[in-house]
């Protein structure tokens, strides 16, 4: 099983993008800030962080960092609103990005290459 916690501040697309990303092999924990994600992450283990960029309090660029002190070598997905070309590789090695407006399609393709990537003791 591979846990992604997620986290989006608009219930309507949490849930939407939560549903899109369900899959028999994939547990996703949805939350509605970056707060609630490091509560969670205390207490869990979680695969791969998938959050939008644009959040109340801390951004989703500030709970990346947070999430890869722990751990550099982490996966992370950022969602936003403009392209995000260059300055990734500055977050983390594993830090991808995807437009919030993606088809469900361009989702699932970036969800299975995370998966691909990850260490083989959670594929």
């Amino acid at each position: 099983m591979i846990s992604y916690l997620y986290v989006e501040d608009d219930e309507d697309i949490r849930e939407g993008v939560a549903s899109v990303m369900e899959a028999a092999h994939r547990e996703i924990v949805a939350v509605p800030h970056a707060e609630a994600a490091l509560a969670l992450a205390d207490t869990a283990l979680f695969d791969v962080l998938v959050t939008d960029i644009s959040l109340p309090g801390m951004s989703g660029v500030e709970l990346a960092r947070v999430w890869l002190e722990r751990d550099p070598a982490r996966h992370v997905l950022l969602f936003s609103g403009y392209e995000l070309n260059h300055g990734l590789d500055a977050i983390g090695p594993n830090v991808r990005a995807l437009l919030k407006s993606m088809e469900p399609e361009e989702l699932e393709s970036m969800l299975q290459s995370i998966e691909r990537a990850l260490p083989s003791r959670v594929a």
